[in-house]
């Protein structure tokens, strides 16, 4: 019983540095935005119909509104990677991960605009913890700094990237993980098709094995083992181990791009990631 208890709590901690890094391939890649992403979903897609195909894994949408809603999840999926991307590459790796990780605060107080949920006012002491973790990010307000350009677009992608949460919260206990996030990238591609015609594509010629990484091992088999973990854990726990993405991306960005982040980095990450664990401990609280 430990032993597989281990085993999952390992494969867990796989997916998770898998997903982070999305971080170091989203800087070191070097071609247009959409097009990384428009391959990222393109690759993503094909990975992921195999998948279900090979476990047998229903795709049919049960309706039109399901179908609506997948759509514009997708579209928010999109603006939260082209967003997050761009904070990599007009900052760094810890500025860009950091600031995505607000995305659970930002969950909680739009809850009560997508369901009957009631606004907590505990979120509203931990969304003023995380914005003084944004201010020690960026010290200097000025407009011109690329650290406070990085912040700006990392929040707007943990907003775009909780919206979508919010849309696909109530399809998760009808649909298969591994199905929807086919649907999404599969839309994204489509969606995104006309960025090959408009924007240079020829990097793909030396850029193609950090883009095979990043639609295989951090889209389909990260995400995939990370949605397959919620049946051998509460969401809790798993967003309390999510919550190391940003330390083992800031890593991976050290060993192999030579980011060395700053102390108010650190004091910066500290202060969200905390609100995150303290989120997720509370919410273990009030399930049980």
């Amino acid at each position: 019983m430990k032993n597989t208890h281990l085993k999952h709590v390992i494969w867990l901690t796989i997916a998770t540095i898998f997903i982070s890094t999305s971080g170091a391939l989203g800087k070191f890649i070097d071609m247009p935005i959409a097009v990384i992403i428009w391959w990222r979903c393109a690759l993503g897609a094909i990975f992921l119909l195999v998948f279900c195909k090979y476990k047998k894994i229903q795709l049919k949408i049960n309706s039109g509104h399901d179908r609506l809603t997948f759509f514009i999840a997708a579209l928010f999926l999109g603006a939260h990677w082209i967003t997050y991307f761009h904070a990599l590459k007009v900052s760094n790796v810890a500025i860009g991960m950091l600031s995505l990780f607000t995305f659970p605060v930002f969950t909680t107080l739009l809850e009560p605009l997508f369901s009957k949920e009631k606004l907590d006012p505990m979120h509203m002491v931990l969304g003023a913890l995380v914005l003084l973790g944004v201010y020690f990010l960026v010290p200097d307000f000025d407009l011109e700094s690329s650290q406070l350009q990085g912040v700006l677009w990392g929040i707007i992608s943990a907003i775009c990237y909780a919206i979508r949460t919010l849309m696909l919260k109530q399809h998760v206990s009808v649909y298969n993980g591994s199905m929807l996030m086919f649907y999404q990238v599969a839309i994204l591609a489509a969606v995104l098709l006309p960025s090959l015609i408009i924007l240079d594509t020829s990097a793909i010629k030396t850029q193609y094995p950090y883009v095979i990484i990043l639609a295989l091992v951090t889209t389909a088999i990260g995400h995939t083992l990370f949605v397959n973990s919620l049946n051998h854990f509460k969401a809790s726990t798993v967003s309390i181990i999510a919550s190391t993405q940003p330390v083992f991306g800031i890593i991976i960005a050290f060993l192999f791009l030579n980011e060395i982040p700053t102390l108010n980095t650190f004091l910066g990450g500290t202060l969200i990631i905390s609100t995150v664990i303290i989120e997720s401990i509370r919410s273990k609280g009030k399930k049980s």
